[in-house]
């Protein structure tokens, strides 16, 4: 059925009431604000009921205002912005009335001294019947009309019910039906808050593990370095006292080799001297000399392969096969990654000890190295 709107210049001159109105609607009934009117933390307003409404919906478990078994007042979030209201124990009642949008209501009423769309419906006509306005409301069909529809016109064989009664009835459906929203709205940010949290819980976990790792091959880096550094000690050392025995035959024999050409030029002198007399006089402890300095024992010197250090090659092949099976230590039932350095087998009854890092290294068997050759 189609409807005519008569008197349009009353309503362009309502228009700025109209106006005032729809500042005066509470966003859950979807009418003027009923006192006493509350104002939430974000500045918007809504009927104490409504809002008793919506807290409710959020929180079914919330017990009356008179209990003292609930120690919290709960939340809820407002329906015109998401802003979430956090209240007291005393629940709604505790939000502080908004004294001027009621007196504003209080003065608007005394304005217009008539119910809330009131102008508009006294100017909703039947389209068929022009004098007749709509006040009923075909139930079959599911339309508004008007009496003499009902009596003569394609109503007549229908369920009608007052307007007032269907118009109060899908009000309340759409309140409870917005409340309703409002409630799994809540539900849905309250669940996205929680994976938020489990994101965070996430990134803050995965970086104290790898913390955590990266202290563990520290800790192995370093027992490497300490064992490097007592091995490379270890060859320094034999280097050092070979070093130092082949110099010490080198200077003997260096000693030797300076004595044994100054007696060769002195003899070469002697064998110069034209005088037999004066040549005898001296022949004969140089020829004592020659004899001593031949019989001189120069025979000290290093064995065959002295100079080998092959015995001091190690074999890190095992050590590496090892830190190659490096694993992470897996919890039993929830598959969670276990701190490093905890004992597997730690739990009621067992009194084992988990071993260090640095003692499972320290205490790896090593193979039998081959003959002549030092293992690591």
């Amino acid at each position: 059925m189609n409807f005519a709107v008569g008197l349009k210049p009353l309503l362009a001159e309502a228009r700025s009431m109209e106006s005032l109105e729809k500042q005066l609607i509470c966003p859950i009934c979807l009418e003027m604000f009923s006192k006493p009117v509350v104002i939430l933390p974000c500045q918007h307003n809504l009927c104490r009921k409504c809002a008793n409404d919506v807290f409710q919906a959020s929180n079914p478990l919330w017990q009356s205002r008179g209990s003292s078994a609930v120690p919290s007042g709960g939340r809820f979030r407002c329906p015109s912005c998401r802003h979430e209201v956090v209240l007291d124990r005393h629940g709604v009642y505790g939000l502080q009335r908004n004294l001027l949008v009621e007196n504003i209501i209080d003065i608007y009423k005394q304005e217009s001294a008539r119910p809330l769309h009131a102008k508009a419906e006294q100017h909703l006509m039947c389209e068929e019947h022009e004098d007749e306005r709509i006040n009923i409301y075909c139930l079959r069909c599911e339309v508004p009309t008007c009496s003499l529809c009902k009596v003569f016109g394609a109503h007549k064989d229908c369920e009608v019910a007052p307007l007032p009664a269907v118009y109060q009835r899908q009000k309340s459906e759409l309140s409870d039906g917005i409340a309703m929203l409002v409630a799994g709205n809540d539900r849905i940010q309250a669940i996205i808050t929680q994976m938020e949290e489990i994101c965070h819980t996430i990134e803050e976990n995965g970086r104290r593990q790898k913390q955590h790792v990266g202290l563990r091959f520290d800790a192995l880096y370093g027992i490497l370095e300490e064992r490097k550094k007592e091995l490379l000690q270890s060859i320094a050392a034999e280097q050092e006292a070979k070093l130092q025995r082949v110099r010490g035959l080198i200077r003997q024999y260096g000693d030797h080799l300076e004595a044994s050409s100054k007696l060769v030029e002195s003899a070469i002198h002697a064998m110069e001297e034209p005088q037999m007399a004066v040549y005898l006089q001296h022949s004969k402890e140089l020829l004592k000399k020659i004899t001593d300095m031949s019989k001189a024992s120069m025979s000290s010197r290093p064995e065959p392969g002295y100079e080998n250090m092959d015995h001091f090659s190690i074999n890190v092949d095992y050590v590496a096969e090892m830190l190659r099976t490096i694993e992470f230590q897996t919890g039993a039932c929830t598959g969670e990654i276990a701190p490093l350095g905890e004992d597997e087998g730690d739990g009621p009854g067992d009194g084992s000890e988990a071993a260090t890092d640095e003692d499972r290294l320290d205490s790896l068997e090593v193979p039998e190295a081959a003959e002549g050759e030092c293992m690591l």
